[in-house]
């Protein structure tokens, strides 16, 4: 049965089942096996590198061919293994956008986003081109071209070029990859305000956190070719099932350690890391005593004391080292032996005041429930 995507939007709606082999020798191969429902709105396609998301696209846009696919865009058959049936890409009416906005360097801002639109009459082709660059807030570099304007100018470019034609879905990957925070967040509210009067399915994929955080409608989790989650962003990834997931996520601790003890009237585990006496408590997982198991945390998550804390709700308390530490902007990250290596986040402010140095005894304070059981 698909993975249905439930949404108040009416509008349009991308159905897509598919099976995909990537060609090559049998250690190298890749299959591709997906079956999910879009509807209007923004869905984040999302997944660590290789886990198969342009891939995806490429299938969606006609670009590859599928072993075995029925893919549909309202009532309207694009592809259909069993009937035979197979649109051409160039008429299925999909807006496919990549990582390199493309434009052509010669033609003016202006003609680049009207390059599409000579079935129309000149006065609707202007006015199409006229309201998009106003959409998207380049009207003023009309008559540029398109080699003498910044990075994220060209992608809202490219971007108002892709639309232009009133696509019935758009595909886009990692359309903004490289722009600042503010940028991608700016261009993505333009994009929500075009649609929000074509209601048009829009898969948009990336393997950045901070895009799912900004973008945070819908998520589908794909994974060496397979959808592993799916559902509202803090769902799918602040509590991730698979360990790629997790690192993709931003999951930055990443610990084996083997069950000790199951309590199940608490709702807990305590389990051994790996190669240390150092136990922790986890949530009560599937596994029983003897079980290996995989945990993730966020380095965010996990506090640093100078002396050992008493009277603490957290379960978990650490004695350990500090081996090094480096500034991120805001942000020291710590790397912290306590048996296995953590790394902690901290404020440059709370660095300060507990004057933390290498080779300073610390100790770690982690939440049960900040301690994430992942499936290797």
């Amino acid at each position: 049965m698909a993975n249905q995507m439930t949404s108040s939007m009416t509008g349009s709606r991308l159905d897509v089942h598919l099976r995909y082999k990537r060609p090559g020798a049998a250690a190298e191969s890749f299959e591709l096996s997906v079956d999910f429902q879009l509807d209007a709105g923004i869905t984040i396609l999302f997944g660590p590198s290789g886990a198969g998301k342009s891939t995806l696209l490429d299938c969606v846009a006609g670009l590859l061919t599928p072993s075995v696919a029925r893919i549909a865009l309202d009532n309207d058959l694009l592809q259909d293994s069993d009937t035979q049936v197979f649109v051409r890409p160039e008429r299925r009416r999909l807006a496919y956008l990549f990582q390199a906005p493309a434009l052509f360097p010669h033609l003016t801002v202006e003609e680049n986003v009207a390059f599409g639109l000579n079935h129309l009459h000149q006065e609707s082709r202007d006015n199409t081109v006229r309201n998009l660059l106003e959409a998207f807030r380049v009207a003023p570099l009309a008559n540029r071209k398109a080699s003498q304007i910044s990075g994220g100018e060209a992608q809202r470019i490219a971007l108002a070029r892709a639309l232009a034609p009133s696509p019935r879905a758009v595909l886009l990957d990692e359309p903004l990859k490289g722009l600042d925070a503010e940028l991608r967040s700016s261009i993505v509210d333009d994009l929500r305000a075009w649609n929000r009067a074509r209601q048009v399915p829009i898969l948009y994929v990336t393997h950045q956190r901070d895009e799912v955080d900004a973008l945070g409608e819908r998520v589908l989790a794909l994974d060496r070719g397979l959808i592993v989650a799916e559902g509202a962003p803090h769902t799918v990834l602040d509590a991730p099932r698979k360990k790629r997931l997790a690192y993709a996520a931003g999951f930055e601790n990443h610990l084996s350690a083997m069950v000790q003890d199951v309590r199940e009237a608490d709702g807990v585990m305590r389990a051994r890391l790996a190669g240390t006496e150092a136990d922790i408590e986890v949530p009560l997982g599937y596994a029983t005593v003897g079980t290996r198991i995989h945990v993730a945390i966020r380095a965010g998550d996990i506090l640093l004391a100078a002396r050992k804390p008493e009277g603490l709700s957290a379960r978990n308390i650490l004695a350990g080292v500090i081996d090094s530490l480096e500034i991120h902007g805001p942000t020291v990250v710590c790397r912290v032996n306590a048996g296995a290596m953590f790394l902690v986040h901290v404020t440059r402010g709370a660095g300060r005041a507990l004057e933390l140095a290498a080779g300073q005894s610390v100790w770690l304070v982690i939440k049960t429930h900040s301690c994430h059981l992942v499936d290797d």
